[in-house]
């Protein structure tokens, strides 16, 4: 009878301690629908774009030309894009996240030195430290244009703008085309300043 006792009270705890056990959380609460060539061509190029395009100078024959937000209502615009590409950074990290989806081709796949969507991806997980690294430099990037935003002032937004490629260019150098030769590649391989 006893060791029926001990039994019953045996089981009756580990029931407790079962029942008292959280599930286990799956590794990332993120669900990611998106590739990062899809965020790339939906976030990331429309804000880089937004910022460039909003400043510019031409020259003509009639005189110079400056293109720059006039109106609350348009610095706010351009504030947005610079928004959009900072988050877009962090939505590059979610971790499980493909460079394309199975099956699909990197939009200018087969240009001599870049590699294939299954060769970045591969890239990106023996350097996860390194992908984050350029992800957070393209953040900071994005935070130091917002920062000129808010003074209003064009040549601080121009400044710091121009350096978003060189991040963008950082990150491509080192997981999309690594090997490629000529002057367009490699142009931006030192660290980008933000």
């Amino acid at each position: 009878m006893r060791h029926h006792q001990l039994g019953l009270l045996l089981a009756f705890g580990l029931a407790l301690a079962g029942c008292g056990r959280q599930p286990e959380a799956p590794a990332t609460p993120f669900k990611p629908t998106a590739s990062i060539q899809e965020l790339m061509k939906a976030l990331v190029d429309p804000a880089a774009d937004g910022i460039w395009e909003s400043f510019s100078t031409t020259v003509t024959q009639a005189g110079v030309e400056e293109k720059r937000p006039q109106t609350d209502e348009e610095w706010a615009v351009v504030r947005h894009h610079a928004i959009t590409l900072i988050e877009a950074s962090n939505l590059l990290l979610i971790e499980g996240r493909k460079v394309a989806h199975p099956g699909q081709k990197l939009d200018d796949e087969g240009t001599p030195g870049l590699l294939t969507a299954p060769e970045i991806e591969q890239g990106i997980a023996k350097d996860r430290a390194g992908f984050v690294a350029a992800a957070h430099v393209l953040h900071d990037t994005g935070v130091k244009v917002l920062a000129a935003i808010d003074t209003k002032k064009p040549e601080a937004v121009v400044e710091a703008g121009g350096y978003i490629e060189a991040a963008c260019e950082q990150c491509h150098a080192k997981f999309w085309y690594p090997n490629a030769q000529g002057p367009q590649y490699g142009r931006f391989n030192k660290a980008a300043k933000p």
